[in-house]
């Protein structure tokens, strides 16, 4: 089961509707309700994808084919009691709204990490500034993005956008750009990187610009984290139980739907099923299944992003989806 792709679609669909309860008067009456008319172009759609059935295939590492090796290291020592350390990145890649658990000689373990520490380091900073045209004549010598090692390109593409957005209203990536630029946390890449050093180039010509380089060695306080084992389960059921529980929103039944509620389900985990206000009753069924009545009482303004934000988890006859509930226009 994919966590990113779930807080993507939870945060899109709050952002739509905290987008749109400024704009509901105008769609309905004063108080923000809808209309209901054979006008309104509004539609609800309910979208349903794939999760991981089990859930267990999801959440249970296997470290022979994990990305990252030294995730079995931690592991083995932290089971064995000894203590494993890591810095800057958390032991497992795990997260309290996404944790891992691997398994061990039939028991189950929740993989975590403490902070037992702060270390100082010195990394190297790259930032760029935009200084001509890359086809101007008196543009600075400058060696080709396309020259230098993957890595490298990725610095620059980075610390292209830090560039980019300085001065600018508008988003950036900020979770890779840091103080500005592109920060080297592994001394390894630094040492491999022909942006680090005594000759390094002074500029680099990225994306028809040519940009000066500037490289500085910055104080970083970072955490140390301890990896953690903590038994859990010690049958698959019992994993399975304690996966629904973080992660289920809703659950629904074939045999307790009608015929016409199932077919809006099997609808929906194709392009998806969407119907305008008044809902049909096999809509509301289905929409109230999912926990997400705030979408029928027509005040959506009030309360619909607060108790219901449009998006979870539902196990349906024994299989896992992913839904996610939006409003559409229709012309």
């Amino acid at each position: 089961m994919d966590q990113t792709r779930r807080r993507v679609l939870a945060a899109g669909a709050a952002a739509g509707l905290l987008s749109l309860s400024g704009c509901l008067g105008a769609l309905g009456g004063d108080d923000g309700t809808l209309d209901g008319g054979e006008n309104d172009s509004r539609h609800l759609q309910l979208l349903l994808s794939d999760a991981s059935t089990p859930l267990r295939s999801g959440y249970v590492i296997d470290f022979a084919e994990t990305e990252r090796p030294w995730d079995g290291e931690a592991f083995a020592a932290a089971l064995a009691g000894e203590t494993y350390t890591t810095q800057y990145r958390t032991p497992f890649g795990s997260r309290p709204d996404d944790p891992k658990y691997a398994r061990h000689g039939g028991t189950y373990y929740r993989l975590g990490h403490v902070v037992v520490n702060e270390r100082s380091v010195t990394h190297p900073v790259v930032r760029l500034s935009a200084v001509a045209d890359a086809e101007a004549s008196d543009a600075p010598e400058a060696v080709a993005a396309d020259d230098l090692s993957e890595a490298d390109r990725t610095v620059v593409h980075v610390a292209h956008m830090a560039a980019r957005a300085r001065g600018n209203v508008g988003g950036a990536p900020w979770g890779l750009i840091q103080r500005g630029g592109f920060v080297f946390r592994d001394d390894a890449d630094a040492e491999e990187s022909r942006l680090v050093g005594d000759d390094a180039p002074s500029h680099v010509a990225y994306r028809e610009t040519v940009y000066a380089i500037e490289v500085s060695r910055e104080r970083f306080y970072e955490p140390v984290y301890r990896a953690t084992v903590e038994p859990v389960a010690d049958s698959p059921e019992r994993m399975e139980a304690i996966l629904r529980a973080q992660f289920v929103d809703a659950r629904l039944s074939g045999d307790r739907l009608s015929g016409k509620a199932r077919s809006i389900l099997r609808e929906a985990q194709g392009e998806g099923y969407e119907e305008a206000h008044p809902y049909s009753d096999a809509y509301r069924t289905v929409v109230t299944g999912l926990h997400a009545r705030a979408y029928l009482d027509g005040n959506i303004q009030k309360d619909a992003y607060v108790e219901d934000p449009g998006a979870g988890m539902v196990r349906y006859d024994g299989t896992y989806y992913d839904y996610r509930l939006r409003f559409v226009t229709r012309g």
